[in-house]
């Protein structure tokens, strides 16, 4: 039994909404062999992992997978349910699995989810099958050891976020507002486009970098501070052991010593009343430090945000209390055995770690046995980080208290401050310092990206939610942090309608983001070049502070490897489902495709729009699946038919369509129609001979009108859009003399058959030539049917294959496709040449004056400029073919193929 190989779904997806990894697992010799079939096999895997016996599996109560187990079960379902409870076992909370066939035998697809900030490129999942798998294995040869797991487990916890992190996060998710953690860092991307913000911890992408250096030199706050009146201890800086004794001398102890840019407590000595302590602390502290008073009182941290106190707590130094039994070392490892406590910061609470010499000043050592209950300080500091624990004072904060701490905040620029105090109760004021007083309470310390632990999880009190206090602040008035997002996905016409879709919302300079097969584009730039149909591209929109709204062509390849790059949209749109991809990902049939296309549907938000093809059968369907529900998105159908049953009774209720009616596109609601623009002036749509193009007009139309675009405002961009330049490569038509040359991206059947109808309309079925290539990751079947729909509708085609044959052998997809349209009519003009260049001039060689040729390319930029050195133009547009008659040009001068130089079009005449 081995892995094949393991991808990540980063988003949504047709499995489940979270995040998973699909594995593909190969059972070798384990194939055809169930649970039941090896003695002792299930006995022995649950004294392995108990916690096994809790699974439900399909019985939907506890134990329902132990009676798979011993009834008989397969070695992948086995290896799945084993992942999951190795993943608690190292404390990651994930229940969801899944097995399913990979379509040969013994070969299956694990799906499992992960938790949902877990780092993308974590090793984790990957470790934790390849674990599950020796498991399993041993435990099928016999064995009844388990696994050894401290490693993995705490590489999860480090890789895992902390807990100020995770109240941002959760925060966040609770008020709908998107989230993303980028990479394993404790760095967070909340919100799309322009009201994106960042957060790095409790640190935002609006505090002040000068306050963070201000709060970083202890110094320089100490001095700021100071001036300005704040209460502080008495003290000041020294570089060399000379002046920290003569800080000694003039404050006459207890002094305290801390690093002039440290943190977390580290280093900072207290009680000092000596010589020797201080001159030892200054060393240990980086001979670069701060001397101050010892304030006597309590040790408070204050969290200020945006200009409000929300949480205060009171630090305990950590200590353990004496029973009269145990040693210290006993007792601290009983405080280190609480759940909450781990290392670093990854955990509510931090484990208990001795200060140097601590315990040689309160007169016992590690092997000591405290009397019952006498208090054993280990850290002189009360911060989470050395161990301390909290107890929450929130309501006890005096109004002055208040006061200060937002004061001390606004003078250092900080929006988040953690504000430390030494006082003898918060719920009393602070009073201001004299001249010739010792200070006796104030602040000790002011914290930029403070730590939020203490607030979470006080070990008395309430827990305080300040990671809400924080991105309330950031996204305030109750904003979701979201903009206006379109996804579209079908199987034909998705790049058009997206295309389409953002050129008719980018009205008035509003900056969309479109991502489409050939491009990333902001604001009409573009910005990537590639298929950018995945959630990688998704993300390159949404994340991008200057896009005001997204467009989103979202395809079957992205879907079923990487799951949606976002978690719910505005609007989705489906413009057909048709067959294509088959074969690939496991989709064997157009059902399979529709249920992965289902997804952009699934995820429109409530009271989203979902706009429907009604023409097409599939798309009809998936108006019955449970998590497309009409009841909670608003439906709009798009037919070219008005008369369309599905469309009829649509509007019978008072709903809304786009049809095309008497000639015009028109806006039908309930009984009122409005007309919006005449088919014949539609763009690309060659005055209605491209019913295809009509189609995802409509759905364009459809889409920028649901997200609020006003009618004058889509009749006027429509009429602006230039398909040579906008959409170039989709229904493209060009002029090389007489010659016609429609240049597409058709590769499917459907497609082919569409623009093979676009071209019969305008110059009859006898004029088309045909430069034809189709993509060699496509099945055998799928090719076969676009070489029977080629050869119905040209007389004469040259073919070729592409550079890339995509794991065919050259000339394999060329010959098969040959053999298929002789097979269909055995006296069709057809040759096999080698390239694009020697196809497309064979074409334009076989055709006639008034012919068209059909050139479908793979890559469009090189079929483009051959066409150019060939001296083609843009032709325009034209009207249908009147019978035995080419297609009549309609006058329009054009820009070249290579430049932005108006110039005239050859053989048009006014």
């Amino acid at each position: 039994m081995r892995i094949e190989s393991v991808r990540r779904l980063r988003g949504p997806n047709v499995y489940l909404s979270r995040p998973a990894v699909v594995a593909r697992l190969r059972l070798e010799k384990l194939t055809g062999v169930e649970t039941c079939d090896v003695t002792g096999f299930a006995e022995r895997l649950l004294r392995a992992l108990p916690g096994l016996a809790e699974h439900h599996c399909a019985a939907g109560a506890p134990g329902g997978f132990v009676s798979r187990l011993r009834g008989g079960t397969y070695f992948g379902h086995v290896t799945e349910h084993v992942c999951l409870e190795l993943s608690q076992v190292i404390g990651r909370d994930v229940s969801f699995g899944r097995t399913v066939s990979a379509g040969e035998p013994g070969c299956y697809d694990l799906i499992l989810e992960c938790p949902v900030d877990e780092s993308p490129a974590s090793r984790v999942p990957r470790d934790l099958l390849e674990a599950a798998v020796a498991l399993v294995l041993s435990i099928e040869q016999g064995s009844t050891a388990g696994l050894d797991l401290d490693e993995l487990a705490a590489r999860a916890e480090r890789e895992a976020t902390g807990p100020s992190t995770r109240a941002i996060i959760t925060a966040a998710r609770r008020r709908g507002i998107p989230v993303e953690r980028f990479d394993d860092l404790s760095l967070l991307r909340l919100g799309w486009g322009t009201r994106r913000r960042l957060a790095w911890a409790a640190m935002t992408d609006r505090t002040s970098g000068v306050g963070i250096d201000i709060a970083g030199d202890k110094q320089v706050t100490r001095r700021l501070l100071t001036e300005a009146g704040v209460p502080m201890p008495d003290g000041g800086a020294a570089r060399t052991p000379a002046e920290a004794l003569d800080w000694l001398d003039r404050l006459g102890g207890p002094v305290v010593v801390k690093p002039r840019h440290g943190r977390h407590g580290e280093r900072v000595a207290l009680h000092l009343s000596t010589a020797t302590e201080v001159a030892r602390a200054f060393a240990e502290a980086g001979e670069d430090v701060i001397v101050e008073r010892h304030l006597d009182g309590r040790d408070y941290r204050v969290l200020v945000v945006a200009g409000e106190v929300v949480a205060a707590a009171e630090r305990i130094a950590a200590h353990v209390v004496g029973d009269g039994h145990n040693t210290v070392a006993e007792l601290i490892a009983r405080v280190n055995a609480d759940p909450r406590r781990g290392t670093g910061h990854s955990r509510v609470l931090t484990r208990v770690t001795v200060a140097p010499g601590l315990l040689e000043r309160q007169g016992c050592t590690l092997d000591s046995v405290p009397p019952a209950g006498t208090q054993v300080w280990l850290s002189g500091t009360a911060n989470l980080s050395t161990g301390a624990t909290s107890h929450d004072v929130t309501d006890r904060v005096h109004p002055e208290v208040v006061w200060l701490c937002l004061r001390v905040a606004a003078l250092l620029g900080l929006d988040i401050a953690g504000i430390d105090l030494r006082l003898p109760d918060i719920a009393e004021p602070v009073p201001p310092p004299e001249d010739d007083d010792e200070t006796a309470a104030g602040v000790i310390e002011v914290n930029a990206v403070p730590g939020l632990r203490m607030h979470l999880a006080p070990v008395r009190g309430r827990s305080r939610d300040v990671g809400d206090a924080i991105v309330r602040a950031m996204f305030p008035a109750g904003s979701d942090g979201r903009i206006p997002t379109v996804a579209v996905t079908g199987t034909n016409g998705k790049t058009t309608v997206a295309r389409l879709t953002a050129h008719l919302l980018a009205e008035g300079g509003l900056r969309v983001g479109l991502t489409t097969t050939d491009d990333v584009r902001i604001d009409g730039r573009v910005i990537y070049r590639a298929d950018a149909t995945g959630p990688l591209s998704a993300q390159m929109v949404l994340g991008d502070p200057g896009v005001q709204t997204a467009v989103l062509e979202t395809a079957r390849g992205g879907l079923v490897r990487r799951g949606l790059g976002y978690d719910w949209s505005d609007v989705g749109v489906l413009t057909n489902i048709t067959a294509d991809h088959l074969g690939q990902d496991g989709l064997a049939t157009i059902e399979d495709l529709a249920h992965v296309k289902a997804l952009v549907a699934e995820r429109v938000r409530d009271g989203g729009t979902l706009v429907l093809n009604a023409d097409d059968p599939w798309v009809r369907s998936l108006v019955d699946r449970p998590r497309v529900r009409a009841d909670r998105k608003r439906i709009v159908w798009f037919s070219l038919d008005a008369g369309q049953p599905v469309v009829v009774e649509h509007l019978a209720k008072g709903a809304t369509a786009y049809l095309i009616d008497d000639g015009w596109v028109v806006q039908a609601t309930g009984a009122r129609r409005t007309p919006l623009t005449r088919v014949t002036e539609l763009p690309g749509a060659y005055g209605g001979a491209a019913q295809h193009v009509v189609a995802n007009i409509l759905a364009a139309v459809a889409a920028a009108r649901a997200l609020g675009a006003g009618q004058d405002a889509v009749c006027r961009r429509l009429a602006e859009f230039d398909p040579a330049v906008e959409n170039a490569g989709r229904g493209t038509l060009l002029r090389l003399g007489d010659i016609s040359v429609f240049v597409d991206y058709a590769h499917n059947p459907a497609a082919l058959a569409a623009t093979l109808r676009t071209l019969h309309r305008l110059w009859g079925p006898s004029r088309c030539v045909a430069a034809l290539t189709l993509p060699g990751d496509r099945r055998d079947d799928l090719l076969a049917a676009c070489a029977q729909v080629v050869a119905d509708g040209v007389t004469r085609a040259v073919l070729y294959d592409d550079e890339d044959p995509r794991g065919r052998t050259p000339g394999e997809v060329s010959a098969l496709v040959e053999r298929e349209m002789r097979a269909r009519r055995p006296k069709l003009s057809a040759l096999r040449v080698t390239g694009f260049r020697a196809a497309v001039t064979e074409a334009l060689g076989l055709a006639e004056p008034g012919d068209v040729v059909l050139v479908v390319y793979e890559k469009l930029a090189p079929v483009l400029s051959l066409l150019a050195e060939l001296g083609a133009v843009p032709a325009g547009s034209v009207t249908p073919a009147l019978p035995g008659r080419g297609p009549r040009p309609l006058v329009s001068p054009a820009r070249s193929l290579m430049g932005n130089e108006r110039v005239p079009v050859p053989g048009y005449h006014g």
